[in-house]
This record gives structure tokens, sequence and C-alpha cells, in this order.
């Protein structure tokens, strides 16, 4: 969707995919501490690579131009960043709820309270439906008729 929409309005696609930092306490059982562990920002190079395989996968031949970032940060924090730097965003939305959404909170929701640009949300299909997942059938579900 934001490809075509760039390439509708003769713009350029920015795809950002963001390295949220880890934390890792001093003291970790099994002797693995925090100095043990490659920092966040070791894992750019390879993340951004990948980024630009999938982005010319998916975005094929017809695609406007494009820009692949990787950052480490806040993902609000880095998409309301490059959001200054945009006519619009375009992002999907995970789609949590209830106490996870509480807790965790709404990547989306923060960007588009605070965007300077309008931002598209875009729910994502599901990769392919949960086992029982989908509406039963009365059959199914043990109140049939007959039999």
């Amino acid at each position: 969707m934001a490809a075509a929409l760039a390439s509708t309005h003769g713009g350029t696609l920015t795809v950002l995919h963001v390295i949220v930092p880890f934390y890792v306490p001093a003291d970790l059982p099994l002797g693995l501490g925090a100095d043990q562990l490659p920092p966040p920002a070791s894992f750019v190079p390879e993340q951004r690579r990948r980024l630009e395989r999938l982005v010319t996968r998916v975005l094929g031949e017809d695609a406007p131009p494009v820009k692949v970032a990787v950052e480490v940060g806040d993902p609000a924090r880095c998409i309301l960043d490059a959001a200054r730097r945009a006519d619009a965003v375009v992002m999907a939305t995970a789609g949590r709820t209830g106490l996870a959404h509480l807790l965790i909170g709404s990547v989306a929701e923060k960007v588009v309270r605070h965007s300077p640009v309008p931002v598209l949300t875009v729910r994502p299909k599901p990769s392919r439906a949960r086992p029982g997942a989908g509406p039963r059938s009365r059959r199914a579900a043990g109140r049939g008729t007959g039999g």
C-alpha cells in the first residue's frame, strides 16, 4: 500500500525497521553477562541486508525509489523522527488488545497521536488461520440436529 502511494504521487518509499534495545542484567546465571552479548547495533548490517532482500522480493520491478533504514531505539520515537522527513506514514498494526495493549502500549497508537504528518494504519492479514479460530458450525459444536 505504501509503495502504491509513493508510485502514484512520485515519491520515495522509506522502509524502516527498528531494533528494540535489550537490557541484560549484570548478574545473569551461568556466567553470562551484558559484556558477553553483542550490542544491539551490531545487528544493524545483517538486518539491513535482510530488509533490502525482502523489499526487493515483495515490491518487484514496479517499485518506486526505495530507501531502506534500520535503527536501534524506541520504535515509536524512531518512526516519529522519520516522519519529520516524510509526507505520510503507512504502518501495520499488531492488533494487541486488553492487558498486553495496556502494559506494552501500541507503537501505532503513539505514532498516530504524535505524528506531524498523516498516518495510514493497516491491519495485516493473518498468515494462516489458527486451528479452531473460525466460526464453528452447529454440528461441530455438538448442537446439530438429527443424525
